[in-house]
């Protein structure tokens, strides 16, 4: 795939994902927040607030992309480490909410790591640059 495509791509998917945090940060304090207790509706809101920025790093990675597309391979692993992070991590944290499944909250960390994983492999490329 050629790197404006890629670049165009992840700048998608990062709106997507925003888009998709402020729906559920809008769901979560109207439509939630008599159905759920306080502490539940807290974990809810993380979940989108950590989706949020993720969708907005995948904006950025995209424009990074497009700034160093000898790069894009490596920002490409970046995408993949945030997109699964947030999925994972918001995802388990929504469902866990909505599904009252505490159990949930185990696989939570791995999604954190998949972010914390990306951040630094961010890092570690942009410092080679």
């Amino acid at each position: 795939m050629n790197t404006d495509r890629r670049a165009a791509r992840l700048v998608a998917l990062g709106a997507l994902v925003v888009g998709a945090a402020v729906a559920a940060g809008a769901f979560g304090a109207h439509g939630l927040k008599a159905m759920v207790t306080p502490e539940r509706l807290a974990v809810f809101e993380t979940g989108a607030r950590y989706a949020m920025y993720h969708g907005l790093a995948l904006v950025l990675v995209g424009m990074l992309v497009r700034l160093w597309p000898e790069r894009s391979s490596a920002f490409g692993r970046v995408a993949v480490l945030l997109g699964l992070g947030v999925a994972v991590f918001s995802g388990s944290l929504f469902a866990l909410v909505l599904l009252d499944l505490p159990v949930l909250g185990a696989i939570t960390p791995v999604g954190g790591v998949a972010m914390i994983a990306g951040w630094a492999l961010l890092a570690w490329t942009m410092a080679r640059a």
